[in-house]
């Protein structure tokens, strides 16, 4: 699918809209899981969309990811980087400066149909397709839920900046994942062994080969998806209790972190 095609296609829905980095690694996760518990608890009756923005280098394994398996840890013990574990699906990322994060709160009483996971993975990647182009056009929606842009030097080529996940709660979805902007992506490879399962247009290539950076301005590609979310409007209150209760017993700890 091409980006192109979603820009005069709109969302409706409005949402709110959350632009909050937290002063913690573990709180910034913490924090995409309390929005979902709240939700989920009847505490927030609002969808939202959250950006946060990757200020040092860390690793985040998905829920049932092996370390081992999938990280460098020599290396990020050496380089003293965090490992945690994110309570949605996937395998590993590295995320630093140049890279922010979205999240997306739905409400799946009013869309019961994303829980078909496919039609999740379309809704959402055609929304932030709609956000993108205006800035790339050229971006696409490849594999189960990547967004890719053509390589700059082999056109043929796809390479991927943005990798996302999901968990489903009682009534409540959370969907998130990363947009490379400028980041170094040398870190990628020295921190993460080649993933254990691929979409098929990888091909078997390296990061080095498959991933890249938008290189657009964050502060306007954050304005155009907003638009595209018809974000506005920031949520009454953070659920900031549950944030904390999150952090002493999930991520801070290495009982959950390094659980697999």
């Amino acid at each position: 699918m091409d980006g192109r095609q979603f820009l005069e296609s709109g969302y409706n829905q409005s949402m709110k809209f959350l632009h909050a980095t937290l002063p913690t690694l573990a709180e910034n996760l913490a924090l995409d899981e309390a929005l979902l518990e709240s939700a989920d608890a009847g505490l927030a009756a609002e969808e939202v969309l959250r950006m946060w923005a990757a200020e040092s280098l860390f690793v985040v394994v998905g829920r049932s990811s092996r370390v081992d398996g999938e990280v460098q840890r020599d290396t990020a013990r050496r380089w003293n980087v965090p490992i945690f574990r994110r309570v949605s699906g996937g395998t590993s990322i590295v995320a630093g400066p140049g890279c922010l994060f979205y999240s997306v709160l739905l409400d799946l009483e009013q869309r019961p149909h994303l829980r078909m996971l496919d039609e999740a993975h379309r809704f959402v990647m055609t929304n932030l397709m709609r956000g993108i182009a205006p800035l790339r056009p050229d971006v696409r929606f490849e594999g189960t839920c990547d967004l890719v842009i053509p390589s700059s030097t082999k056109a043929a080529q796809l390479r991927k900046f943005s990798g996302n996940a999901l968990r489903v709660g009682r009534r409540w979805m959370l969907y998130h994942g990363t947009l490379l902007i400028d980041m170094h992506l040398p870190w990628i490879s020295q921190l993460l062994k080649h993933p254990p399962r691929e979409p098929g247009y990888r091909g078997g290539r390296e990061h080095s080969e498959f991933l890249a950076n938008l290189n657009v301005d964050p502060v306007a590609l954050m304005v155009s998806l907003q638009r595209a979310w018809n974000a506005a409007g920031a949520p009454e209150k953070l659920p900031m209790e549950i944030v904390a209760k999150l952090v002493q017993e999930r991520y801070a700890l290495d009982t959950w972190n390094f659980q697999r």
